[in-house]
């Protein structure tokens, strides 16, 4: 029979292996940054992947740099735990015999033995082997969870939309103005405004919630939904800060109950305990404000459905009381740089001489407009001051040289320029044109004309215009608005309103009783009017009908009430049983505020333009 081979020799002492123990302390170290909420876990967890990785022994903390993800900090933890370690212990300690380094050490041995009576082509099957199996471990390693950080913008944003959707009679969606006001006092960053030195802000991590299949974007305008991931996620997050607002209740309350008797204001004081008492009184102003939230939640959460939408708009507005803000003239940047910079710069002198507070901004639409912004106190230990909110008074003044005039009118400006304003959201469009007097007689177009389009601009588009002869009467202008808009103001209460949320309902006396005091927050508007961002096909139908000679704004907004796209225009014509029924469709329609009839020259006109095959006659 054969028998095993029989090794003979001295047995080799195992040498001293303390990888073990610096997994585990590694491992306590990445426990104790994780509860802290510190992003050094994430080193600590990298460190402890490279060490399982390391199959041979390490003699100490300082020969573990040659690691990856080991830096001075650690390693020089590692050997002050190993010193202490052996102080405690003594250095013949048997935990630093590991298991782990013994096998490693009996299996190489083999390995050395295995290839003397093996061929060789069977090591590389064995080692190919190893290598599936490694591979086979990485693979089966579940994925984290993705939670984001507390205070972040996407904690903030997950939370805001899961609380919008508990609301009854929700839309189930948030565009993105509104969601960024909301979620603001739940960021510690700001969502408009980037850090310095950094071009990122809070909403940049709405992408990364968007890649984690949390957070659906849709429509144009963009709405903003939760996922069902995303609901149960910030379903948790929402229980896990509610119950961190209860804790904190209840310790304020138990706080409370410690305090015997009456409150009794010492005037003997000194300024450190004046200073403790005034802490002392702001925490309990902040646990009955928390308790006061506490209670509506729970009373809105018994009343459940009998609350309505127009409740849950209320609570998202915000307002700015009388003397919490400023009046600021804002001009658009091309007026001050450009073309003819010695005119552009005079108006801002001129301004400057005048005493009118005005800011210089990218405008997109209008050249000059009113903003009330808030008044903010700069914070000790910041080099700017936070970012105060900003709403659009309803005044909002288009510019025009007579030279200026022309050229737009030749090539179609003038009347895009205009349809933009109708639709900006602004009440009071106002026409600035300058050099009324002869200098319109060198112009490529007649006199007669440029002053029927401005009479036209007043009569028939409702814009006021105001006639001024050069750059320092402008100035004037603006300086007689600018304080006339502060003492129309500075008694008055500021609302913020959303142009997307307008048409879900409302008190239309409310409305046009507090017309002047309901505005649009500066970003909402600006965003709004940009010229060149992504169209609906609503938008760019009556942009077409516009191109038709005779199709003013108006016109082509009765038209969009009837046939919002041109698809369903076509489905009417189809419907038509004659020629002359499909030529007459749109002759009745009524447009303009004296709602006269489209009539069957332009109905005709537009039949012909989406029927005909072919070119047209």
């Amino acid at each position: 029979m054969p028998t095993d081979r029989v090794c003979l020799g001295r047995k080799r002492p195992v040498p001293s292996c303390p990888n073990p123990l610096f997994l585990q302390w590694l491992t306590e170290l990445r426990d104790s940054a994780k509860e802290k909420g510190l992003k050094t876990q994430y080193v600590y967890q990298k460190a402890i992947n490279s060490l399982k990785k390391y199959p041979l022994p390490l003699k100490n903390g300082k020969e573990a740099k040659i690691l990856q993800n080991f830096g001075d900090g650690i390693c020089k933890i590692l050997d002050e735990r190993l010193q202490k370690h052996f102080k405690e212990n003594g250095s013949d300690a048997p935990i630093h015999l590991a298991t782990s380094c013994h096998r490693s050490n009996m299996a190489s041995s083999k390995q050395m033995e295995e290839p003397q009576k093996e061929p060789s082509g069977n090591l590389s099957e064995h080692m190919k082997q190893t290598q599936k199996e490694v591979r086979k471990e990485k693979g089966s390693k579940k994925k984290r969870e993705y939670v984001p950080q507390k205070r972040s913008g996407g904690y903030a944003v997950l939370l805001t939309l899961y609380r919008h959707t508990q609301m009854p009679g929700c839309k189930g969606f948030m565009f993105r103005n509104e969601l960024q006001t909301e979620a603001q006092p739940l960021c510690e960053k700001s969502f408009t405004v980037p850090d310095l030195g950094s071009k990122y802000t809070a909403w940049s991590s709405v992408s990364t919630l968007i890649q984690k299949d949390l957070l659906v974007k849709t429509h144009n305008p963009a709405r903003y939904s939760l996922t069902d991931q995303g609901l149960a996620l910030a379903e948790k997050l929402d229980s896990e800060e509610s119950g961190m607002a209860k804790e904190h209740v209840e310790q304020m309350s138990e706080e409370e109950d410690s305090q015997d008797g009456p409150d009794v204001v010492d005037l003997t004081l000194e300024e450190e305990d004046e200073e403790e008492s005034s802490k002392s009184s702001e925490r309990l102003a902040t646990a009955l404000s928390v308790n006061q939230a506490r209670a509506h939640i729970s009373e809105s959460d018994a009343t459940g459905k009998s609350q309505t939408l127009e409740s849950g708009r209320t609570a998202m507005s915000w307002h700015l009381p009388p003397g919490s803000y400023d009046i600021v003239l804002c001009v658009d940047v091309i007026e001050t740089t450009g073309g003819s910079s010695g005119r552009k710069q005079e108006l801002v002198k001129e301004l400057q001489r005048n005493c009118v507070t005005f800011d210089i901004r990218k405008l997109n639409v209008g050249d000059f407009l009113w903003v009330a912004r808030e008044k903010v106190t700069p914070v000790p230990g910041q080099l700017r001051p936070p970012v105060g909110k900003e709403l659009v008074l309803d005044y909002i003044i288009e510019r025009k040289r007579m030279d200026d005039l022309c050229g737009s009118i030749i090539d179609g400006r003038f009347r895009e320029q205009k349809f933009r304003l109708k639709r900006c959201g602004l009440r009071k469009p106002i026409y600035l044109v300058e050099e009324c007097g002869s200098a319109a007689a060198h112009l490529s177009l007649p006199e007669s004309t440029l002053q029927q389009a401005i009479v036209n601009t007043q009569v028939v588009d409702g814009f006021f215009v105001k006639r001024v002869q050069d750059v320092k009467e402008s100035a004037a202008y603006l300086t007689i608005m600018t304080r006339y808009l502060q003492k129309l103001y500075h008694k008055c209460t500021l609302f913020c309103r959303s142009r997307e949320l307008e048409g879900d309902g409302g008190d239309e006396s409310e409305q046009t009783a507090n017309i002047s005091c309901s505005l649009m927050a500066f970003t909402e508007f600006n965003y709004g009017a940009i010229k060149n961002k992504c169209q609906t096909v609503r938008e760019v139908f009556a942009r077409q009908l516009m191109q038709i000679s005779g199709v003013s704004g108006d016109k082509a907004a009765a038209v969009l009430e009837h046939y919002s796209t041109v698809s369903s225009l076509l489905q009417a014509y189809d419907q038509c049983s004659s020629e002359s029924e499909k030529e007459k469709l749109l002759s009745s329609i009524k447009y303009g505020k004296l709602k006269r009839n489209l009539g069957p020259a332009l109905s005709r006109t537009i039949y012909q333009l989406y029927c005909t095959r072919g070119p047209l006659s």
